[in-house]
């Protein structure tokens, strides 16, 4: 589940998302229009506090990353983009992504069309029920 931040606290989640484990300086880099390094400190220990981000220390230097795996998180955070910008419709939010996105390759063409006869064959068996 994708939690519900303010606007600081889930960039640096979203930094951490992409990047684990990274270091407090190193998603301070990362951020738009950056804080203070002690801000940064403050704002992945408010994460921490909500059980969101956990460190380890290596070499006397905190890394830290999201407690939850990154694929539960990705498709939470979808599942509302979904919602939000496309009423829902993942088909929608698909065909939009599609028409912005660079040459596929083969690989990418195939689970396109894996996941394409996937859905054909959920709308064939609710169409098959009384």
């Amino acid at each position: 589940m994708t939690p519900k931040l303010p606007r600081r606290e889930r960039e640096v989640y979203e930094i951490l998302c992409a990047a684990a484990p990274i270091t407090a300086a190193a998603v301070r880099e990362r951020m738009a229009d950056a804080p203070g390094s002690s801000a940064v400190r403050t704002l992945l220990s408010r994460l921490e506090g909500r059980g969101l981000v956990a460190h380890v220390e290596q070499d006397g230097t905190y890394l830290y990353s999201p407690t939850q795996a990154v694929e539960q998180v990705r498709g939470s955070a979808l599942s509302q983009f979904v919602k939000t910008f496309f009423e829902g419709s993942a088909i929608s939010a698909a065909t939009a992504l599609l028409g912005m996105s660079r040459e596929a390759d083969a690989q990418e063409l195939a689970a396109l069309e894996e996941a394409l006869a996937k859905a054909r064959a959920r709308a064939a068996s609710r169409e098959e029920r009384p």
